[in-house]
Parts: C-alpha cells; sequence; structure tokens
C-alpha cells in the first residue's frame, strides 16, 4: 500500500520525540526503570516470596498519565504438562488438554494422579469438574483470590492509592513451549524481527496459564488462557526508542480517543502491543527511526483499522485465536471504524489533542512554527503568528537562491528535493525575522511570540554556514544579548572555509569540484556555501541593525518606474562576509573591545578591496556607518561618495548623506552630531 506521506510528518516526528523524551521516555530513563523491576524481582526470589512482577509497570512502558497498574502473578503450587512423559513422581501435576469445542489460545488443565502417570476421570468437588467427555478438570473460578473487593478481569485488584493499584493474578506456570504456540518459532520473518537468540531465548519463558476463559464458550469456567507473558515482556525490552515510543503513543491515542467512544473494553494496551509486533515482522528495521515516529502510528492505526474491518485481531503466538472475538462487532465495529477514520483523515493533527500527560499541548508549544502550524491547522494560528508572514515569503518572487537553477544545474531528482529541503530552513529563517520584527513593533513585545521567533531562528541556523546564523545573530544584537550574538559569530568563524556559491554561473567549477569530493548536496550547502543575507521591506524592518533601515528605502519616488523593480530593488541585500564583519563590529563596539573592533572594521574593508562582493554599494554605505560610528566623518563621507559612484540610482547611500548633512547643521547650531 502506497502511503500519501505530508512532507512535515518528519519535523513533526523530531519534535515529538523531544516531548517524549521530556515526559520521561528517554533511554536512559527507560532502562533505569527497567533495571529497578528486575532488581525489584530479585529481591522477590531472594525472599522466596512466589510473585513475578509483569504488565506495563515492569515494561517501562506507561507514565504517569496512563496510570498503568501493577502487575504480578502468584504462580499455583501446581506444574503445567503436556504430554504424561512429562510426569515427574511426587509432583502434583496439571494435564494440559483441549478437544474441537476449546477455543484456540485457551486449554483445560486436567488432573494427574501423583503415584502414576494416569489422568484422573469423574471427579467432582468444589476445586475440580468434569467435563462433557468425563475429564477432571480443574476449575478456573477457584483459583482467584480474595484479597480485594474489586476484580478486573482474572485479576484482583487490591487499591494503594489513587494512583496506584496492584493487580493480583493466580497462574500455573508451564516451563516448556506450548504447542499450540508451535508455529511461531518457525514461521518466515521477512526482515529477520525477531531474531533467532532471541527466538530460542524467548522459547525457554514457557508460558502462563491464566484462569479465564473464552467469552462465547460453553465450558469458560473450565478454561485457562495461554499468556506468553516473559516472551511479550522480552521483545519490548527489545523495542528501539522509536519502536517504544510508539507503543505509548498508541496507548495514549487510545486512552484519549478511543475507548471514550467505544468503551474501555474495546481495543486494550495488548492489541496495540500487537500491532507492533506483526509490523515489526513486516517492515525493515530502518524505517522505525526518530524522524518516521509519526509515520510508524499511522501505520499502526492503519492495521487496527484493517483488522476492525475483518473483526479479526490474531494473537501474535497464536494466530488462530481472534482477541476481537465478542469485542468487535455490529455498532462496536462501526464506532472504532469511524474513529480510526477520523485519526487517519487529520494526519497527525490528533497528536496536539492527547491528554496524556500534556502531550498534546507540550508539542504545539514545541512545534510553534508558522509552516507546521499551517500545515497542520493547529488552531488559532492566524491570531497567533499570522499566517499572512507565510504566504507573503511564499509569493515573494525575489529570494536570493534560485532552486530550480541549482537542481538544472545539477541535473537531479534528488539534488531538487535537497534544495528543497534547504529552502525550507530558509523559510524558518525568514519567518522568524519576520515574526520577531512584527512583536518589536508592538509597543509592549509578545514575549511568546518572541519565543517563538527565536525557536525558528534556530531552525533555520542550519540553512547553510552563514545566512541563518548572521540572521540569528542579528535578532540578539537587536534584543542586546551580545553573549549569545558573539556566541554565534564565534561559531561561523570556526567555518571559515566556506565558499560564496552565488551567483552559480560564476561558481559552478567549484560546485563541480566539492560534487567529485562525494559530497553531497546538502553537504555543500549545509557546510561549504555561503548565501547573500536577504531582508524584506518593513517586514523585517525592527529586526536589523539599524544602518540597514536605509537599505529598504533605496528606490525614491522618481525611479519607481515599475512596481516589481521597486519592490525588489527594496530589499536589503549583503554580502555575507560584509555583514559578518558589520555585525562583529557593531557587538563589538557595544562591548568596548576596541581591539576586535578595529579587526572587524579592518577586514570589511579587506573583503569590499580584495574579494568578490555582489552588492558593494551596500557594503560601502555599511563601512561608512561604522566609521561614522567612530568619528572618523570625513573618511565615512569618502565612502559614500564612492558608493554613489558605483551605484548613483537605487543607493541607500543618499539617505546617509542626508543624515550627515542634517548632523553638520545641528552641530553648527550648537548641537551634537
Amino acid at each position: 500500500m502506497t502511503l500519501n506521506i505530508p512532507e512535515y510528518y518528519k519535523e513533526v516526528s523530531l519534535r515529538l520525540n523531544r516531548v517524549l523524551n521530556a515526559v520521561g521516555l528517554g533511554e536512559d530513563i527507560r532502562w533505569r526503570k527497567i533495571n529497578i523491576w528486575i532488581q525489584t524481582q530479585k529481591m522477590l526470589s531472594v525472599t522466596h516470596y512466589d510473585r513475578l512482577l509483569l504488565g506495563s509497570q515492569t515494561e517501562a512502558t506507561t507514565t504517569p498519565g496512563l496510570l498503568s497498574d501493577i502487575d504480578t502473578i502468584v504462580p499455583i503450587i501446581s506444574t503445567a504438562i503436556q504430554n504424561l512423559e512429562s510426569w515427574v513422581p511426587g509432583v502434583h501435576s496439571l494435564l494440559i488438554v483441549s478437544d474441537e469445542n476449546t477455543p484456540p489460545g485457551y486449554v483445560k488443565l486436567q488432573l494427574v494422579q501423583n503415584d502414576l502417570p494416569l489422568p484422573i476421570y469423574n471427579k467432582h468437588n468444589d476445586v475440580v469438574k468434569v467435563d462433557r467427555y468425563g475429564r477432571t478438570v480443574l476449575c478456573n473460578k477457584c483459583w482467584k483470590l480474595n484479597i480485594a473487593e474489586e476484580h478486573n478481569g482474572p485479576a484482583n485488584t487490591d487499591i494503594i492509592s489513587e494512583r496506584l493499584s496492584i493487580d493480583t493474578v493466580n497462574a500455573v506456570r508451564l516451563h516448556t513451549w506450548p504447542y499450540e504456540a508451535s508455529a511461531w518459532l518457525t514461521r518466515s520473518r521477512r526482515h529477520n524481527w525477531p531474531s533467532q537468540r532471541t527466538i530460542d531465548l524467548i522459547q525457554q519463558t514457557g508460558a502462563l496459564l491464566v484462569p479465564v476463559g473464552h467469552k462465547a464458550s460453553p465450558e469458560k469456567y473450565l478454561e485457562f488462557r495461554l499468556s506468553i507473558s516473559f516472551g511479550e515482556k522480552l521483545l519490548v525490552w527489545l523495542f528501539n526508542s522509536t519502536q517504544y515510543k510508539c507503543y505509548i503513543l498508541l496507548k495514549m491515542i487510545n486512552k484519549s480517543f478511543i475507548k471514550p467512544v467505544v468503551g474501555n473494553d474495546v481495543l486494550s494496551s495488548y492489541h496495540c502491543k500487537t500491532c507492533i509486533f506483526y509490523l515489526l515482522e513486516n517492515t525493515p528495521t530502518t524505517m522505525w527511526q526518530p524522524d518516521n515516529l509519526l509515520l510508524c502510528v499511522e501505520m499502526c492505526l492503519r492495521l487496527l483499522y484493517k483488522w476492525t474491518e475483518a473483526k479479526t485481531c490474531p494473537n501474535y503466538f497464536i494466530p488462530d485465536e481472534n482477541m476481537f472475538e465478542c469485542k468487535v462487532y455490529g455498532h462496536v465495529q462501526g464506532r472504532l471504524l469511524d474513529v480510526l477514520s477520523n485519526l487517519l483523515n487529520q494526519e497527525g493533527r490528533y497528536l496536539t489533542k492527547i491528554s496524556c500527560d500534556h502531550i498534546g499541548q507540550k508539542l504545539v508549544r514545541i512545534c510553534q512554527s508558522p509552516l507546521l502550524e499551517l500545515e497542520l491547522e493547529y488552531p488559532g494560528v492566524g491570531a497567533v503568528l499570522g499566517v499572512s508572514v507565510y504566504f507573503q515569503l511564499l509569493s515573494a518572487a525575489h529570494l536570493v537562491l534560485d532552486p530550480t537553477g541549482l537542481a538544472r544545474l545539477l541535473s537531479s531528482q534528488e539534488v531538487a528535493l535537497e534544495v528543497k529541503t534547504f529552502l525550507r530552513k530558509f523559510y524558518y529563517s525568514n519567518i522568524g525575522s519576520k515574526l520577531a520584527s512584527l512583536c518589536f513593533s508592538s509597543e509592549s513585545p509578545d514575549q511568546r511570540g518572541l519565543d517563538i521567533a527565536h525557536e525558528l531562528l534556530l531552525l533555520g541556523s542550519s540553512s547553510d554556514v552563514t545566512s541563518g546564523k548572521l540572521k540569528l545573530a542579528a535578532f540578539y544584537l537587536v534584543i542586546d544579548n551580545l553573549d549569545m550574538c558573539e556566541g554565534v559569530l564565534n561559531e561561523i568563524r570556526a567555518n571559515d572555509t566556506y565558499t560564496i556559491l552565488y551567483p552559480f554561473h560564476l561558481y559552478q567549477p567549484i560546485l563541480e569540484a566539492k560534487l567529485n569530493e562525494n559530497l553531497t548536496v546538502s553537504e555543500i550547502i549545509s557546510h561549504c556555501t555561503s548565501f547573500p543575507i536577504a531582508y524584506e521591506p518593513l517586514e523585517e524592518m525592527k529586526c536589523i541593525p539599524k544602518a540597514l533601515i536605509p537599505e529598504m528605502f533605496r528606490t525614491t519616488g522618481f525611479e519607481q518606474d515599475d512596481p516589481d523593480i521597486s519592490y525588489t530593488e527594496n530589499i536589503a541585500r549583503i554580502d555575507p562576509k560584509v555583514y559578518l564583519h558589520f555585525v562583529e563590529f557593531l557587538c563589538y563596539y557595544r562591548q568596548n573591545k576596541t581591539s576586535h573592533k578595529q579587526a572587524a572594521l579592518d577586514n570589511i574593508i579587506y573583503a569590499i578591496q580584495h574579494e568578490h562582493v555582489q552588492f558593494k554599494d551596500t557594503a560601502l554605505n555599511l563601512l561608512a556607518h561604522c566609521l561614522r560610528l567612530e568619528g572618523r566623518i570625513i573618511n565615512a563621507h569618502k565612502v559614500l561618495m564612492k558608493s554613489m559612484k558605483l551605484k548613483n540610482g537605487h543607493n541607500a547611500a543618499k539617505w546617509h548623506i542626508s543624515t550627515f548633512i542634517n548632523a553638520a547643521f545641528r552641530f553648527l547650531r550648537g548641537g551634537q552630531c
């Protein structure tokens, strides 16, 4: 089946992983919990207290919001055997028997004589009954404990507190592998899961015979259910991080969305566990990675939907046992299909509404990206973030990078996808910068909006070597966080081997050389290239150094012949090396680091004189601003005149010059420059 997977699934999956780690589902905490239960079981064994620990708590597949019980098994003194050849003199044994009326996955336990390997017939009392074949078999009703008032299926529940209870079940231990599950040991597995070594280990754990019969069986009080609990626990322990989180998410989805509609007794966590077991057998392990978490959850929901349609959920170890029998039928089936279909149609949006451990709320906070919120249709996105910013960015034809040109240059569909990934990060920086500017424009900046803008700028900082990071550094400069600004600048300088690949036709030989070094396009873009920085007029005006604002008003009234050209001309565009050293200068100027400040100024001059600078007029204008801050007014004026000579029209130098003239008049009148 081909799935139409939305592009945002990987982004959401990674953030979902972070949320689940934050609520205690990281690998370190997971194994710490498992080790605690292993040590607890050892302590029980040392004290000769016959109690086995099983269930979600020992698997570490629970959270405070799921409120899972502690499951304990108290083994019955008798030992189950599958044939009379296994009988041992003096040992109280129970022979496993079944007939054509015994449902798959269930058995009866026939009494065996203590002195002879012979079964007992036609003996009747309160503990044993005679079945239709005259066999004396154990009655499961007689093995329930009476330590609590509440009963949960075959278990007796002892309530410790509001959030903790202990389920205790009497069960017969079978130390050999059950015949009913023998096909599981040798069945074909396309993806080698579980491994043969794991299968051998599980085979040695045997099974438990739990005192509960099939609901539709006329002899349900004489039947025991086969439970391969130890094998299931081992398989869950072997889950990788994604498989483990997928299982817990299914339990949360079941509790939040399915049980309120169909009831508590229809779909259980055991069904979810079985679903994952079957998928692991039939999907490659490489698919179960952190960035595929949401996809894995959706695949589980689709399999549950398929089983619901067929009204059949096969037991993992004994496929002939239908775990949906007497559970999924009629109106219950219809409701379950409706809720599963609704979840699948939402394409992940239901994640934001998971109530367990406030997963939904935490995911919304960590996914506060206009791009993701737009795709996931989170409520209130327009009021919170202003989606118009996103549409304006998508409709702008002036992006500094031409992805189709690069893809055409390299003639590869894979390249086009990689460039698309880069553009996604590029969008984050632009949206973050616009959102920050929007917040700064209000009288009292919205701190939540600034936090989201900061997160977006962080996401976009890896688009290439410098452009995303420089927008982030400019943001820190605007909010006067000079330490963070300096840290970002130092990180950029640590990658001083980058090559400016813009415009492409000038650098095709360099690009081809990088490809010959077996670097992917993503690696070239992320680690070897730097693109010009662009700020859109008005929309990003509050998130840039003030000296750049005139670059957004280069086109005066008499120059506005073509509206499109005027808009493009008024984008503030700067070469990365020039902008790097300019932001450095401003940062060190505020920190009063004289030597660092002078080094940054020298680097701006060197870049203008000796390197290919695409936007030289802007570079000269920024240099003039630095010189003016240093009090070198005459030198600054000369630089501005050079800029005007280089580009007479559409040049912000005229605004800087007018500022100089205004300052001179103020000085002559006795003011300050």
